[in-house]
């Protein structure tokens, strides 16, 4: 099945290749879109491809399955330590942090919104990152869609194949929806702010959202922080009352700049405002999360199945710290060992984005790889296993065709710990994030391959 997936679509790509090689037409026209439909990182268009990703419907249930009982899993360690001070402490929350995460939301899931980091490579794929707490890139699916469309060999491959489209802005919807009855809202169609820093990278999304909501009979306001104001029993900006508080701004930024004075701070204390995701997110959201599932003294806290699903989709993970551990079954000194096995490992900033802090050690040099794990020791990171990745072929455009290797990092969103699509980020280097120059496609299930 696998192989005929790979002829079809380097067959596609021949086709792509050969009919608009030098359609300069084409590609301005598909610029254009992706500037219309908000498809940018700061200017720049994020989709230089010609064709979406495809899946088949197998591969996609059994990365979907994975990944819903992974979130369940994170679920479980998240809520373990609510109640555990040697979990909480493993995860290197801040003081804030710690004191936000206690406050309860007012309902029952951790994450209304997330999404899995993932890398595939044939049969096998590794969940490398659990973005919980706000995952960007839900609007995207649908307008990358409007980019494609207009490829007449996109529009027929598709009708002669039977496919599945994911639709990701609509899950977001519901769910925040359901969740904000379940706070107990009642309002048949509340207001919704979309709140993040003025300016950021991604916020041309936040209008893709916003025109989708409204579409929808949600009157939805995109704000940043120093807009709001709480009188005791409402948030608002302005004369806009909001009921859907949908935090896209990373909770530690807003922690270093702002304290429990803060009108959203004494709002959601109060328990008079529904917020998605939550500040508890934090506690799946650090990356020191993935050192506890993989460490078998922590195997307690997940039930069978889970434990089979991390062991085989989770890579080894450990905070990087003075001490001896298990690899493989073997014990080992954590840091002599790391040092020694440069080309197996990375480092990470225990809670960043965007690919920041991060070092590959197969590219790096002995000495400088020292030097990270130096750093390492003096701040919270984990050291991770490496993990392989495919390359497929893409039909890329600038000023012509060219078809390139890429890198492929599928992240399924989930919505409520349940699958639906997810964002695809390519890229010829080993960091696949658009932050760092990367790009994205559309995702497609191809049902009878």
């Amino acid at each position: 099945m696998r192989e005929h997936l790979d002829k079809t679509i380097d067959k596609l790509n021949e086709q792509i290749y050969e009919t608009y090689l030098f359609d300069t037409k084409l590609f301005s026209e598909l610029n254009e879109i992706q500037a219309k439909s908000g498809l940018l990182y700061d200017s720049r268009p994020t989709c230089p491809f010609l064709r979406p990703h495809f899946l088949s419907r197998l591969q996609y249930d059994e990365i979907a399955n994975a990944a819903e009982t992974i979130a369940e899993a994170f679920e479980s360690l998240a809520f373990a330590a609510l109640g555990n001070d040697e979990i909480l402490a493993r995860l290197d929350l801040t003081e804030k942090e710690k004191r936000m995460a206690r406050i309860n939301p007012g309902y029952n899931k951790l994450c209304v919104t997330s999404r899995l980091d993932t890398f595939v490579a044939g049969n096998n794929f590794k969940f490398l990152e659990y973005n919980a707490e706000t995952p960007a890139g839900v609007g995207d699916q649908m307008q990358i869609e409007k980019v494609l469309s207009h490829i007449p060999r996109i529009k027929d491959f598709l009708a002669r194949n039977k496919h599945w489209r994911p639709k990701p802005h609509q899950l977001l919807l519901q769910s925040l929806f359901k969740t904000y009855r379940e706070f107990g809202g009642r309002r048949s169609k509340p207001n919704v702010a979309i709140v993040d820093w003025d300016g950021v990278s991604t916020e041309s999304e936040f209008y893709i959202l916003k025109e989708y909501f409204e579409s929808e009979g949600f009157k939805t306001l995109i704000a940043n922080p120093y807009e709001l104001e709480y009188d005791g029993g409402k948030l608002r900006v302005g004369d806009f009352e909001i009921d859907i508080f949908y935090k896209r701004i990373i909770i530690h930024e807003f922690l270093e700049k702002f304290d429990e004075n803060h009108p959203f701070v004494r709002a959601y204390s109060d328990g008079n405002i529904f917020m998605a995701n939550s500040f508890r997110t934090k506690l799946a959201h650090k990356k020191a999360g993935f050192a506890i599932l993989t460490d078998e003294r922590y195997n307690r806290l997940f039930t069978p199945n889970q434990l089979e699903i991390i062991r085989k989709h989770i890579p080894w993970t450990r905070k990087v710290e003075d001490c001896r551990t298990k690899f493989n079954d073997r014990e080992i000194d954590l840091l002599e060992f790391s040092r020694r096995e440069r080309e197996t490992f990375l480092l990470k900033p225990n809670d960043d984005y965007g690919g920041k802090g991060i070092t590959l050690g197969w590219e790096t040099s002995q000495s400088d790889w020292e030097t990270a794990i130096a750093n390492a020791l003096q701040n919270s990171f984990v050291v991770q296993e490496r993990v392989a990745i495919e390359k497929k072929s893409f039909p890329v455009f600038a000023e012509k065709v060219t078809i390139k290797e890429l890198l492929v990092d599928f992240d399924p969103f989930l919505f409520l710990n349940k699958v639906e699509g997810g964002l695809v980020r390519l890229s010829s280097s080993s960091l696949v994030n658009v932050t760092q120059g990367g790009g994205q496609t559309a995702l497609i299930v191809l049902e009878d391959i």
